[in-house]
Order: C-alpha cells, then structure tokens, then sequence
C-alpha cells in the first residue's frame, strides 16, 4: 500500500482532488520555532493588551496557555521593575528638616537621588506660594526628595531678602541654586513655571520643555486688553 504522505506526483494529484488527507507536517524548521518564540513574546490577550503592560495576576493567569519559561521571564522582569519603582518612589511630601538635619537629608540623601530644599520663612507671601508648588511638585514625582526649613533655623542670620531659596542637589553635590524673588519670578509665579525651572536641572523630568511664562509683549498686550475692557 502507498504511503499517502510521500512526496510523489501520484499524490499530490490525489490530495488535490481530495481523495487522500493533507500531508502531515512532520518536522519544523528552525525558521519555524524563531516565529513561533516571537510570536510568543508579542502575543496579545484579547483585549489587546501587551504582555509588557501586564500585572503580576495578569501574568499569573496566562500560565496555563503560554510558554511557561518566557511568562517566567516577563514576571521576574515586571517584580524588579515593580521594585525598582517602590524603592524610587518613596518620597511625595515636603519633609521639614533643621539644621541638624541638613546632613543626613541632604548630603547623605542616597545614591540617585535628587534634593529640592526650599528655604523660607513665615509672613513672607511668595515663600507661602513657594511652598504649595512645591507640595504639588512632591506629589507628582515622589522620587525626588522635597524639604523645606525656616533659613534662619537652617542657616544662622541668612538675610529675609535671600528668601525664597531654592537649592538643587544630587548625590549630596549642590547642583543648582535659586536665590530671591527675582530668580523665583516673583509672586505671580505658576506651579507650571516652577516646575519648567526645576526641570531644567534635571531634578524632575518634566514634560514642559518651553517655559510658560507669557512674553513681556504678550503681557503688555494682555494688560492693554483688560484697560480697554473698562
């Protein structure tokens, strides 16, 4: 009897007018297993999600169906990113700090880590507005360390017309500093604005990349409007 799977002519005549099955694959290629791992790696689930997007359960639920050794992979990859993530991410409030404070929190902040430290004192208005960006700023990148001390508590007899003082450091090196109302823009300062500036450092790593403070001429312009508008 003839083997149906032989590669021969007869067959294939007779495969193509359905009298004998297919013939059965019977090896795979190499090219073959690349396309199925990669095919693998960039599956989606249904509802067209990413394995790279995944959670943990999520991940936990494809086991029965997927390659067990490259869902391994994924998991172990998304725990260290998870973990790298909480361990960057420990900070998101403004912490108030002394003198004797100055050297653990600042100095000795870590490796990788970025210190914003507003110098302020009460009664002084723009130092109130200061505070809240900078409340804002915390929350919004809690990887980067935000602190706040009275100058005088922090730095004996530091003069009121140096306030508000911004200071930037990484890895305990001041990197940059903002001293006074002028270099902190005065008391129409925006949250957007501080935070432009301080991007600028590279302490946050902010999306506003043109500074949103309005052009002296749009300024006028805008003053000259509401005039004309009485």
């Amino acid at each position: 009897m003839q083997n149906p799977d032989e590669d021969t002519e007869w067959n294939d005549v007779l495969r193509a007018k359905g009298i004998i099955p297919p013939k059965k694959e019977t090896e795979i290629t190499e090219d073959q297993i690349v396309n199925m791992l990669e095919d693998t790696i960039n599956r989606k689930t249904n509802d067209g999600k990413n394995m790279e997007d995944m959670t943990l359960d999520e991940l936990d639920e494809l086991e029965d169906s997927e390659d067990e050794e490259v869902l391994l992979q994924y998991r172990n990859k998304r725990i260290a990113e998870i973990k790298a993530l909480t361990q960057r991410a420990k900070f998101g409030y403004v912490g108030e700090i002394s003198a004797q404070d100055y050297v653990n929190e600042v100095n000795k902040a870590g490796e990788g880590i970025w210190v914003i430290l507003h110098l302020y004192k009460q009664g002084i208005p723009l130092c109130a507005i200061i505070n809240e960006h900078l409340r804002m700023l915390a929350h919004k990148y809690p990887a980067v360390k935000c602190l706040k001390s009275i100058s005088t508590t922090c730095i004996p007899n530091y003069p009121d017309k140096n306030l508000p003082t911004i200071f930037i450091y990484f890895e305990g090196e001041l990197k940059k500093q903002f001293v006074g109302p002028l270099e902190l823009r005065g008391p129409n300062i925006t949250y957007d604005e501080l935070e432009y500036i301080i991007g600028k450092t590279g302490a946050v790593e902010t999306e506003i990349k043109e500074d949103p403070r309005p052009a002296i001429k749009d300024k006028m312009m805008a003053d000259l409007r509401d005039t004309n508008d009485w």
